[in-house]
């Protein structure tokens, strides 16, 4: 890992149909979010296991972006300059948080991780060469498998494999309030946590509220890099711009919401007024800035995660523009 970097990105690519990263108006976003001072950004996609328990993860390029969707949006970046983490992830199709794939601590249980872990090490090792072949500049072995994270070993033996095939620098995207639960983070180049903490107690909560609810949780943070000696990143974090999503960072589904860009930029103005000075830190995967942008027109009524013409994209803006 390079002594002193820090990370100026965001998340592109989520939720993206196959064929979408090749389309002109994913270029036009691209750039865009380049505009931003991003420096970075996560490419962000999936694909998905049958049901929480199952021990096959299937390539079913019906809705998994293909290997030629990532090879000509890492090149497209590339040529903007932008870095590229590569972020490969399993979700299950029953709907259940990819957080509770897992099995039950039964007899005979064994078969069934090692069965996922080989599934899974096949699946990751396969972007893994494709990272090394595109020259991304960092690779992602998981994002948020909480019921998975106990198998020290099993994870032991899987970033190894992929250390096999590429290069870089490797990290793993843990969930916030759950970080302290890895045992193997000293087995990764860089500490990743969705940090969707709730910090604010009331919808249109003040940025000096948001600030004090931050600060126990980078004392916790600081005390997580003491141990394993790792920068920390945020891999993903970020807010939805409607009013009362600073309580709940992480939600998508209160689509009723009345639209507040104000909460959302005060969301981020805390993180960043909180986190950029401190040692330790790495930096900031914001969540997310999509494939296909709303017209500028419309950033006012929009309640998603998206910051393209609202104040918190002017936030970021100033911040990405220091020095570092």
């Amino acid at each position: 890992m390079a002594a002193g970097l820090f990370i100026k990105g965001m998340t592109y690519g989520w939720n993206s149909a196959r064929g979408a990263y090749r389309q002109p108006y994913a270029l036009d976003s691209l750039r865009k979010l380049k505009e931003t001072g991003s420096e970075w950004i996560a490419l962000a996609f999936y694909t998905f296991q049958s049901t929480i328990h199952s021990t096959e993860i299937p390539f079913d390029y019906g809705y998994t972006v293909t290997d030629r969707d990532i090879e000509y949006a890492v090149k497209q970046a590339q040529a903007l300059g932008l870095k590229v983490c590569l972020k490969p992830v399993v979700n299950s199709a029953d709907g259940i948080w990819r957080a509770h794939i897992g099995f039950p601590e039964e007899e005979g249980a064994k078969r069934y991780w090692d069965a996922w872990f080989r599934s899974y090490g096949n699946f990751l090792r396969h972007y893994a060469e494709l990272a090394e072949e595109l020259g991304c500049d960092m690779f992602c072995v998981g994002c948020e498998m909480i019921g998975t994270e106990r198998k020290t070993e099993y994870w032991h033996a899987l970033i190894d494999d992929i250390r096999s095939v590429y290069g870089g620098p490797i990290t793993y995207n843990a969930n916030h309030g759950k970080e302290e639960g890895v045992d193997w983070f000293d087995r990764v180049d860089l500490i990743g946590t969705s940090a969707y903490y709730p910090v604010a107690s009331r919808p249109g909560a003040s940025e000096e509220a948001m600030i004090a609810n931050w600060l126990p949780v980078k004392e916790k943070l600081s005390r997580l890099h003491a141990r394993f000696g790792k920068p920390i990143a945020f891999v993903e974090i970020g807010c939805r711009s409607a009013l009362g999503c600073a309580a709940m960072p992480w939600d998508f589904t209160h689509t009723k919401l009345p639209a507040s860009e104000e909460e959302q930029a005060n969301f981020y103005s805390s993180v960043l007024k909180t986190f950029w000075d401190e040692p330790w830190f790495a930096g900031f995967f914001w969540w997310d800035w999509s494939v296909k942008l709303y017209p500028l027109e419309a950033a006012g009524a929009n309640t998603g995660f998206d910051i393209y013409g609202k104040k918190a994209e002017r936030v970021v803006r100033e911040w990405y523009a220091k020095p570092k």
